[in-house]
């Protein structure tokens, strides 16, 4: 994922608003997907009133954090973006500045903005079962001030990514390089790397996207190296999609977006699929595509044929094979080797080799962080996440009125997002005409636990040991197929895997913490 440089909408100052005292619905995130969920609550369920809380200073969340050189989606807008407002740009992968427009244009148009508090981070959460309703404590991280505020049910739309902290190594010698080490989640607004000799660390969707994007404009880059341990898959496509410009000239805005949404999402989810049922067949189409544009066999072979299989890491799209383009002009250059250390005229490499460098971009991946941070509690005790299941991946197993939006890996998030948001709908519509108060899904005795993410990337497996779990089957299964999941998400019979929850009656301390609270029949 990625975010925006200045966007050419108006930012909003953080607000003085005070929060409200309660309010029905807490959305946590006013990013894409709090946006998103916002639009949903206040149409599928307009009698509730709700607030969007949102730590930073501005919209945008991943869109207005990131601002490195060409920073852009790495789904399709026609899927990224909103079912309910068509993406009207003419590029199928967007820069961060566009996608962040978008975003502040949707608020403003759906009256979205007037619900979001600025400079509001939730830092507590505890659920009363007497009172069914959550405690938040709510910090404004440019002062430290708190104040709280309290909801029935509490929405968690802040992502997975830690907003605070990249994963960033410590390479022995870095004290020593005589040039400047910048990371992609916090560039500074005045570098200056024209002409200069530049080394970027990684090889995932942010190394890819900076490698040919710090080689254009004015203040272009001498000669960009990207120096990775492991090659990535990769796959060419094109900046514009012309089959959809096509439908967009033949239907009516309303209509040719519903279809260009439903060609895209059909093409993912069958490459998808051919990729996880013929690995083979899939490797031999990626390098042989790498191959027709870069035109050298053995440079496709040393530096874009991983080890692994495509989609057991997530695939990196360029558009317009940028990137290897940049290659074959010899503008940008490719090594596959670890780093040693770092010396003084820039990264020495194991097999001695010692790249000369006077920018170093440690595009060395992100850092996960559960729900934005949140750690929920349930009477005063806190809900040990990792022991937890994900009911059809938005609500979780011992946490009363409460969910989280994950959306899809190998996919447009925006897709399973939306899909929770009309979910969290549905079972707030279902509690209203049961009279409960509060309910948590009921999980079956006999769940195998699975890895909440199934991606063998870096970034995953260092921190996904304290995320819930998955299970073997539905509704706990959080699968990565949207075709499947719109059909059956919004069908899931609720009486037979929600329940409602009982007051404990314990005073804190007296339950067994992280376990969970106790569910009627």
């Amino acid at each position: 994922m990625s975010s925006a440089p200045s966007s050419s909408a108006s930012v909003p100052d953080a607000r003085p608003t005070p929060l409200p005292v309660d309010v029905d619905v807490v959305v946590v995130g006013a990013g894409l997907s709090g946006v998103g969920a916002a639009y949903r609550l206040q149409t599928e369920r307009p009698g509730l009133s709700y607030v969007v809380l949102e730590g930073r200073e501005r919209m945008g969340g991943t869109w207005d954090l990131f601002r490195y050189p060409g920073v852009r989606s790495d789904s399709d807008m026609y899927t990224l973006g909103y079912a309910f407002k068509p993406w009207r740009d003419g590029r199928s992968l967007a820069d961060g500045a566009s996608i962040l427009d978008y975003i502040r244009e949707t608020a403003d148009e759906f009256g979205i903005e007037e619900h979001v508090r600025y400079s509001s981070k939730v830092v507590g959460a505890d659920f009363d079962t007497a009172a069914s309703r959550w405690t938040l404590t709510v910090e404004d991280p440019r002062t430290g001030e708190r104040t709280t505020t309290t909801c029935r049910f509490l929405y968690s739309c802040a992502g997975y990514y830690d907003y605070d902290r990249p994963h960033a190594p410590e390479f022995a010698g870095q004290e020593d390089f005589a040039g400047q080490v910048l990371h992609p989640q916090f560039w500074p607004e005045d570098v200056d790397y024209a002409g200069k000799r530049v080394v970027v660390i990684g090889s995932g969707a942010t190394a890819v996207t900076l490698v040919p994007s710090m080689l254009t404009g004015d203040g272009a880059a001498a000669h960009v190296t990207m120096l990775q341990r492991t090659p990535t898959w990769i796959s060419a496509v094109p900046a514009r999609d012309k089959k959809a410009e096509r439908i967009k000239a033949l239907l009516p805005e309303s209509a040719a977006h519903h279809v260009v949404r439903a060609k895209n999402i059909a093409f993912s989810t069958a490459f998808y699929q051919f990729c996880r049922r013929r690995p083979q067949a899939a490797r031999k189409l990626l390098t042989g595509l790498a191959t027709k544009v870069l035109g050298d066999p053995q440079l496709v072979a040393d530096h874009f044929t991983p080890p692994y299989d495509p989609w057991d890491q997530r695939l990196c799209a360029i558009p317009s094979a940028d990137l290897f383009r940049a290659i074959k002009a010899g503008d940008a250059d490719v090594v596959t080797d670890h780093v040693d250390r770092f010396v003084p005229e820039g990264v020495r490499l194991r097999s001695g080799v010692v790249l000369e460098a006077d920018v170093v971009v440690t595009a060395t991946g992100l850092r996960l962080l559960a729900f934005g941070g949140i750690e929920p509690h349930v009477d005063g005790e806190r809900v040990e996440l990792s022991e937890q299941y994900v009911w059809n991946g938005a609500m979780v197993t011992g946490v009363p009125n409460f969910a989280v939006c994950i959306g899809y890996t190998n996919a447009s998030w925006t897709l399973r997002a939306d899909l929770t948001h009309r979910l969290v709908c549905k079972v707030l519509g279902w509690m209203e005409r049961r009279d409960l108060a509060a309910v948590a899904p009921r999980p079956d005795d006999d769940l195998a636990p699975q890895p909440l993410l199934d991606l063998a990337s870096g970034y995953v497996q260092r921190s996904i040991g304290a995320f819930p779990r998955q299970g073997d089957r539905r509704p706990w299964q959080v699968r990565q197929n949207y075709v499947l999941d719109s059909l059956t998400t919004l069908r899931t019979d609720l009486d037979r895997t929600l329940a409602p929850v009982a007051a404990s009656g314990t005073a804190a301390g007296e339950r067994e913490p992280g376990a969970p609270v106790e569910v009627g029949a």
